[in-house]
């Protein structure tokens, strides 16, 4: 390997520091073994490898292939430490199961309260429930929005850079995109207004919170009953385009 080579991936990685702490500052690390530092260390390392495995020829800007390299190598890092536990994605489940029955049932989408008492449930544990799916966001929003969310994730298959996509696969996209922008329009003012900020201007949860005067804890809640607000919204839209 040339020196010459190897002095353009440092000022490549000295360079690009400042996406990595961008990257780690919009994931919450409390109650988890790793610290801020380590994070950020894990991400130079997701750094390096996309800065290794990038392809000009594919059309692709570095800093978004770069982003999606450095998020999937921390997310991977936290999912071994234990950030989300066992119990938590199966409570997750448990709610997806209770929410789909009392669908059937009720030939509606349930109140919040019917799915507390056909759980069991105290208000807290599902503020904790929300918590989770904003959390697995981080993973893949659109594993969050397109499927149960408490499955294994296998995030190479988010990193898939040695082909071009099909045309199937173009039109499902596509799709998806159209059904995703419905959802959205379906939600209220506020709502819309958290999506913007945490995906579009990219704050942080701090940084909303700040903006609209409520505590981080409340808006990774509201976050994620908007994920499953759009999750429900997308299902219907699906359902009624198969009738």
């Amino acid at each position: 390997m040339s020196q010459t080579y190897l002095n353009n991936k440092d000022d490549l990685i000295i360079k690009y520091i400042p996406l990595v702490n961008k990257i780690v500052s919009r994931i919450e690390i409390n109650d988890n073994a790793l610290d801020y530092e380590d994070l950020v260390s894990v991400g130079i390392i997701g750094l390096m490898d996309a800065i290794d495995k990038f392809d000009n020829t594919k059309n692709v800007p570095f800093e978004a292939y770069a982003t999606i390299r450095i998020r999937g190598a921390i997310i991977d890092e936290l999912r071994k430490s234990g950030k989300v536990s066992r119990d938590r994605i199966y409570k997750l489940n448990e709610y997806y199961a209770a929410k789909e029955k009392l669908e059937k049932e009720l030939n509606r989408t349930p109140e919040e309260q019917e799915i507390i008492k056909e759980l069991n449930l105290e208000t807290k544990e599902l503020s904790k429930i929300y918590e989770t799916l904003h959390y697995l966001s981080n993973v893949s929003l659109e594993s969050v929005i397109y499927t149960k969310s408490g499955e294994e994730f296998n995030f190479i298959d988010t990193l898939k850079d040695d082909k071009e996509k099909s045309p199937e696969e173009k039109y499902i996209d596509k799709e998806r995109k159209k059904e995703l922008k419905k959802a959205i329009e379906k939600l209220n003012e506020r709502e819309q207004q958290i999506l913007s900020l945490y995906y579009v201007e990219e704050l942080t949860l701090k940084e909303i919170a700040y903006v609209l005067d409520i505590s981080i804890a409340r808006v990774s809640q509201i976050h994620g009953k908007i994920l499953l607000k759009l999750n429900s919204s997308i299902k219907d839209l699906m359902e009624d385009e198969d009738v």
